[in-house]
């Protein structure tokens, strides 16, 4: 639970490194969050629901969509900063500048080849962004 509320407490903190574990499991809180407040949301009628079924022939799919109300956009509000911050730092750990954070915009694989850099383990020893984060560790 320390590594979830980690990213919150170094809420507009670019600089430094960030361990691949304190990443994901912020990442991870944020999946959580968005399922607990996609049911408050359901459950006092404020997002919007839509169910859908389709028959044509042989073949026939059904589904099921929620767009979230206002208690998840505020949350995504609050949570965007925190979210940058700590990805930048994720990305000094592989010895990449914060600027990456743009492939994102690039349809597809952007998304992909960020999700690599996150994925891949950070440079041993300090580099130009800091210490290493394994060796400076301040918590358990």
């Amino acid at each position: 639970m320390e590594w979830m509320m980690l990213p919150l407490k170094r809420y507009a903190q670019f600089s430094g490194r960030a361990r691949p574990k304190e990443f994901w499991m912020f990442f991870l809180f944020i999946i959580l969050c968005l399922l607990v407040l996609s049911f408050v949301e359901a459950a006092l009628g404020l997002g919007t629901s839509e169910r859908w079924a389709v028959r044509e022939g042989w073949s026939a799919s059904a589904g099921f969509r929620n767009s979230g109300g206002p208690l998840t956009g505020l949350f995504l509000l609050a949570v965007l900063v925190p979210y940058l911050a700590v990805s930048v730092r994720r990305l000094h750990d592989t010895d990449r500048s914060g600027w990456w954070l743009l492939l994102g915009f690039i349809p597809f694989l952007g998304g992909l080849i960020l999700l690599i850099f996150f994925v891949m383990g950070g440079t041993r020893g300090p580099n130009r962004f800091g210490p290493d984060p394994f060796e400076a560790v301040d918590l358990p």
